[in-house]
């Protein structure tokens, strides 16, 4: 019996303890904490809450000690932005700033005031900038003199492909050899405009409507089978005999077709004997380049002069030379004539040396006489070389000799031949002296 009431004591006791707990749960480990005052207490990591209120406190310090940063997408946007543009305007402001490096220099100083054209068509003197829009409205004048001859010239000259060209005038071409050859059946004098081979061979080419309706060709809408809705043609009516031959030559005109393109204006003129002929100041338009560009090769003649003194192959001396040649539009050349004088004119670049003989030439009292040229170096230029200007290094300008053939001057000489100018009346009206 007492160990019955023993064991009901305990019962009581363990139950009104409460509800039972893991040994490793955190509240098993406080009670002895407690019972222990000099026991150092552990430490355990911070929750998210805690993490999220030091890094705020931690924030707040920093911002006292340097300035806000915003690391929002939009702000990120807006500072490369701001980069952006103010890269933008250095680089605009730095052409500025080689301009005013580089002095403007007077027109007046320099040896040609320009580079200019003649229009073939009103012979009008057209600068570089003048010179595609006022043939275009020349060629565009001339309809209404001779539409063909016109559109003719609008096919060759609007359109810089010149394989489209072709296409188109092979096919425009197919179309009249067709017609000439059955005038009667409407199938050959009837262009569908909607069709493929028109539509890419021939519509987009500026002109080629034009010469078809300069041929007679006119616009009409047509019914086609299986539709309702009509279609545009292009119909020719029913040609005359003489008519259809006079096709075939306007046919020809077409294919014989070429671009109406500005002549470069030699700007022929006559200097006195100096002794400045080999001084060239010439104006930017003979250059392929810009005018940081222009600076930056000033600055590299000294590293010019050391790359030539090193031992260089072949290739590499190729190589340079050609990188010179793409510089220069334009030579102005000048020739040193035996009476002292001085002939001066301006050439593309690449055209060839017999283009500078005939120049040359042309601007003698007696034209018919042999002649010599030698460039800077005494190296002799032959005419029937197919060589251009630059790559005989004459350009941007370069100063020439002239020498009447030896054996001719002899001759005339000796049956008595008084020597006469050299130059052309003129040339010589308009003499003038370099500076």
């Amino acid at each position: 019996m007492k160990k019955f009431f023993e064991d009901f004591k305990k019962d009581i006791k363990f139950k009104s303890a409460g509800p039972g707990k893991k040994l490793t749960e955190e509240g098993s480990a406080r009670p002895s904490v407690a019972q222990s005052s000099n026991q150092a207490k552990p430490r355990y990591a911070p929750n998210e809450s805690t993490q999220r209120a030091g890094a705020a406190a931690l924030a707040r310090v920093e911002q006292q000690h340097r300035p806000r940063i915003n690391t929002s997408q939009e702000a990120i946007r807006n500072q490369v932005r701001k980069e952006l543009e103010a890269e933008a305007a250095a680089t605009a402001a730095e052409p500025k700033s080689v301009d005013a490096e580089v002095p403007v220099k007077d027109p007046a100083c320099f040896s040609v005031s320009g580079v200019y054209f003649i229009c073939p068509l009103t012979g009008e003197t057209l600068t570089k900038s003048e010179r595609e829009m006022h043939i275009k409205e020349a060629i565009l004048l001339r309809f209404s003199e001779n539409p063909v001859e016109a559109s003719v010239m609008m096919i060759h000259t609007f359109n810089k492909d010149r394989e489209k060209v072709k296409a188109a005038v092979d096919i425009i071409s197919k179309y009249i050899d067709n017609i000439c050859k059955n005038p009667t059946e409407e199938k050959y004098r009837k262009i569908k405009v909607s069709n493929k081979v028109f539509q890419e061979k021939v519509r987009g080419i500026e002109g080629s409507r034009e010469y078809l309706q300069a041929l007679g060709f006119e616009s009409i809408m047509l019914p086609v089978d299986g539709q309702e809705d009509t279609e545009e043609f292009l119909l020719l009516p029913e040609q005359e005999a003489a008519s259809l031959e006079q096709m075939k030559e306007k046919k020809e005109q077409l294919q014989n077709g070429e671009p109406v393109r500005a002549k470069l204006d030699r700007q022929p003129q006559a200097f006195r004997p100096s002794q400045h002929a080999t001084r060239f100041e010439l104006p930017p338009d003979f250059y392929n380049l810009t005018a940081e560009e222009l600076k930056r090769e000033q600055q590299q003649k000294s590293d010019i002069v050391e790359r030539n003194s090193m031992l260089r192959t072949k290739a590499m001396r190729e190589k340079d030379e050609q990188r010179e040649r793409r510089k220069y539009n334009y030579t102005l050349l000048r020739v040193r004539l035996p009476d002292g004088n001085i002939l001066q004119g301006t050439f593309l670049a690449w055209e060839r040396v017999a283009a500078l003989y005939q120049f040359v030439r042309d601007s003698l009292e007696n034209g018919w006489q042999p002649f010599e040229l030698l460039a800077p170096g005494g190296q002799k230029l032959k005419e029937d070389e197919d060589v251009a200007l630059n790559e005989c290094n004459l350009a941007p300008a370069a100063l020439l000799t002239f020498s009447w053939d030896a054996v001719v001057q002899a001759d005339i000489a000796a049956a008595g031949g008084q020597s006469s100018s050299v130059l052309k009346p003129e040339l010589l009206q308009n003499i003038k002296s370099l500076s």
